[in-house]
C-alpha cells in the first residue's frame, strides 16, 4: 500500500518523468563548444527538457545506439574533414540519467566521418567516411568497447557533377533489417553499394551484385528501410529527390521504382537534401531540404511508392536530421546551422506536420538518438 501511495505521489509531483525516454543530441562544433546533450522527452506533452551535457567530444557529427541500449557511439574529430583520420568513440550509458561514461576510441581510417550504424546483434559497428569515400567495420566487445577496424573498403569512381562528384563520398552505411547486408549511399559516384555482413566477425565483404545505381547526378546521401523490409528510400542531396527501391533480401539487390522531388516546382533557389525517415507504422515518410529549409511529407502506398502530402517549414535554417518517435505521434527536426530542435505533431490521418511548442535552442544539433 505504501509503495502504491508513493507511486501516486511521484505521478502527481512530476516524478514520473524519470520514465520518459531520453533523446541524445549532438552539438557539432570543435573544442568546448562540441558535445552530446541529453534531454527527456514527454511523449504525452511532446516536450523536450534538458537533462545534462557531455563534453570532451569534438565535432560529434553522428550518433548510433547499440540494440541493448547500453552503448552510444559518436564521431569524434578535432578537425572535421582535416588531414588526420577521425575516430569513433564509444560511451556507456549510465542508467537513465543522460550521463555517458567514455569507453574507448578507434580510428575511422578516413575524414569527414559522417554516419554510424550498429548491426542487430550489437556485435558490429559501421562508419562511413565522406571526404575520403570509404567505409569501415568494427567488432564490439561485450562491454560496448570498440575493437580495431576489422574491414575497410575504399570506394572509387566519379559521376556527372564536376563540382561535387569528382570522386567517392560515402555518406551513410545502414544495416538491412535481416542483418545480412549493409548498404552505403555514395554521393560522389551515384551508387548505393551493398556489402555482405558477417556480424560475428565484425566484417564487410562486397556483395554480388555490388551496387545499385542512383539517377545520374542525384548524389545519394541517406537511406532508410521501410518497416516491412521490402523497400528502401534514398534521399538525393544534389537533385533534391527521394528514390524508392524494392529490396530483394535473397540477393541483396535493389530495383529502382520511383524518384520524386522534395521541393515545390516553383522554387528556383539553392537547396540540398539531408535526411529521410519513415514512421514506425510505415505510413508516412519525411525528407529535409537545406536551403528551402523545409520538410517534405509523403504518404507511403501499399506498393511502397510515395505521394506528396505537403512541404512544411522546418522553423530553422538547414534541417539536418529527423527523428520519428516510436508511437508515430511526433517528429523531431534538428536544424543544425539554425541552432534549434523543433518538435512537430504528426497528423495520424494525413501525415501533415504541425509545430508544437517552442523550438529548443542548442548549438549546431546534427544527430539525434532515441533511448526508450
Amino acid at each position: 500500500m505504501t509503495r502504491f501511495l508513493l507511486s501516486l505521489a511521484l505521478v502527481a509531483g512530476g516524478g514520473a518523468r524519470a520514465a520518459d525516454p531520453v533523446v541524445f543530441v549532438t552539438a557539432f562544433a570543435p573544442g568546448d563548444k562540441g558535445g552530446i546533450h541529453a534531454y527527456t522527452f514527454d511523449t504525452a506533452a511532446g516536450k523536450l527538457t534538458a537533462l545534462r551535457r557531455t563534453g570532451g567530444v569534438e565535432n560529434p557529427f553522428y550518433l548510433a545506439l547499440t540494440p541493448d541500449r547500453k552503448t552510444l557511439l559518436s564521431i569524434h574529430a578535432k578537425t572535421f574533414g582535416g588531414k588526420d583520420h577521425e575516430e569513433v568513440a564509444a560511451f556507456a550509458l549510465v542508467g537513465r540519467s543522460g550521463e555517458l561514461k567514455p569507453l574507448n576510441r578507434q580510428t575511422t581510417r578516413g575524414t569527414a566521418s559522417c554516419y554510424l550504424d550498429v548491426d542487430k546483434t550489437g556485435r558490429t559497428a559501421l562508419v562511413a567516411n565522406y571526404l575520403t569515400g570509404s567505409v569501415a567495420s568494427y567488432p564490439l566487445a561485450a562491454d560496448g568497447s570498440l575493437g580495431p577496424p576489422a574491414s575497410f573498403h575504399q570506394h572509387a569512381g566519379s559521376s556527372v557533377n564536376p563540382q561535387r562528384q569528382k570522386g567517392p563520398n560515402a555518406h551513410c552505411i545502414v544495416v538491412s533489417p535481416d542483418n545480412k547486408y549493409a548498404f552505403a549511399a555514395d554521393l560522389g559516384i551515384d551508387k548505393v553499394l551493398c556489402y555482405k555482413l558477417d556480424a560475428a566477425a565484425g566484417k564487410l565483404t562486397p556483395n554480388d551484385p555490388p551496387f545499385a545505381k542512383s539517377p545520374a547526378g542525384a548524389g545519394p546521401r541517406h537511406l532508410t528501410f521501410h518497416p516491412n523490409a521490402k523497400h528502401v528510400y534514398v534521399v538525393n542531396e544534389l537533385l533534391n529527390s527521394v528514390t524508392v527501391f524494392d529490396y530483394a533480401a535473397a540477393t541483396g539487390s535493389l530495383t529502382e521504382k520511383q524518384t520524386i522531388p522534395t521541393l515545390p516546382g516553383e522554387f528556383k533557389g539553392t537547396s540540398y537534401c539531408a535526411d529521410v525517415k519513415v514512421t514506425p507504422d510505415g505510413r508516412f515518410l519525411y525528407a529535409t531540404n537545406r536551403g528551402h529549409d523545409s520538410i517534405a511529407a509523403y504518404k507511403v502506398g501499399d506498393d511502397g511508392r510515395l505521394s506528396l502530402v505537403a512541404i512544411e517549414p522546418s522553423l530553422g535554417k538547414g534541417p539536418q536530421n529527423l527523428l520519428a518517435t516510436p508511437d508515430g505521434r511526433w517528429l523531431l527536426c534538428a536544424n543544425m546551422p539554425g541552432g534549434n530542435v523543433v518538435v512537430f505533431r504528426i497528423d495520424a490521418q494525413s501525415g501533415r506536420l504541425t509545430p508544437h511548442g517552442e523550438p529548443v535552442r542548442q548549438t549546431s544539433p546534427s544527430s539525434m538518438v532515441w533511448v526508450p
